[in-house]
């Protein structure tokens, strides 16, 4: 009788502390789920957002190339583009910046700049030779994943480089490889109506294998996100100009396309010498400082 009893009050004494050890491990388990489940602010989901957008764009160009609209296929590479320059300006205005954006701009700057162009080329001639343009779409997708790893390496490079470098893009930017990648498109969509006859896919090709290596190779590029505030004197005339050729885009839209992808291409031997200019500038200051160290100490 006594152990029976000795047995019942070691059971009750012994609930009190089961019940305190689940409360507690079920506190635990809510601060857990608080720490996971953290609230994230809007600013950073905005750019995100506009960067979904943007990749939907470019898997939406590749539908209308695979249904034979490459129009609507190649405005839709534009937009993405457009969205492409938004979303990391608004997080930068909105200090939304985060790791993860940047890396899903990244992931979709390779599906619109890439994937999308190479398919769209591909769908409209390139298949005309089959395995050669099968292999140019290839490289032209292969060189923009490699310029965007490059680009997110350099941007994480702790190394102090001249200011000036800001200037330039090191190779073709993805999205400018992209829009002047299409020009054979326009070429054939605009009033000049280049045929896409049979004749002319290996110089197609030639083309896109040639902005391939532009984007992978190490040539200097304009990069105009330094351009600083436009003096007074000038601002009717930019506001004229720049509404000038957003209507005419909106008018004739191919033929525009046209136009700028020319004077994109004409201003790379421009950026290559301002480039080299820049280069021998700054080795003619270091070698006037080795030269003379000890003035350099005294001021």
């Amino acid at each position: 009788m006594t152990r029976a009893f000795d047995k019942e009050r070691f059971r009750r004494s012994e609930r009190p502390l089961r019940v305190a050890a689940n409360d507690e491990a079920a506190g635990d388990l809510g601060t857990v789920r608080r720490r996971r489940f953290r609230a994230v602010p809007l600013r950073i989901i905005l750019p995100n957002v506009v960067t979904l957008f943007a990749l939907s764009m470019g898997l939406t160009g590749i539908r209308f190339a695979a249904e034979g609209q490459f129009q609507l296929a190649v405005l839709a590479v534009i937009v993405a583009a457009i969205l492409d320059g938004l979303d990391g300006r608004l997080a930068r205005a909105l200090r939304g910046t985060s790791r993860f954006g940047a890396e899903l701009d990244s992931l979709a700057d390779f599906v619109d700049f890439g994937v999308a162009p190479a398919l769209i080329l591909y769908f409209w001639n390139l298949h005309q030779i089959k395995s050669f343009g099968w292999f140019a779409a290839l490289v032209f997708a292969i060189a923009c994943a490699l310029r965007l790893a490059r680009f997110n390496v350099m941007t994480e490079d702790p190394e102090e480089k001249p200011a000036w470098h800001a200037h330039f893009f090191t190779g073709m930017p993805a999205p400018a490889g992209a829009i002047v990648g299409l020009l054979p498109l326009y070429l054939s969509l605009s009033v000049l109506g280049v045929p896409d006859a049979h004749w002319l896919v290996p110089f197609e090709i030639a083309y896109v294998l040639l902005l391939a290596f532009l984007m992978a190779s190490r040539i200097p590029h304009f990069s105009g996100k330094r351009i600083g505030r436009i003096p007074r004197e000038y601002v009717l005339p930019v506001l004229f100009g720049v509404v000038v050729i957003v209507l005419l885009l909106a008018t004739y839209p191919m033929e525009m396309l046209v136009c700028l992808s020319f004077v994109y291409l004409a201003s790379i031997p421009l950026a290559v010498y301002r480039y080299k200019a820049f280069e021998k500038a700054d080795a003619r200051a270091n070698a006037d400082e080795s030269e003379h160290p000890i003035l350099d100490v005294l001021r």
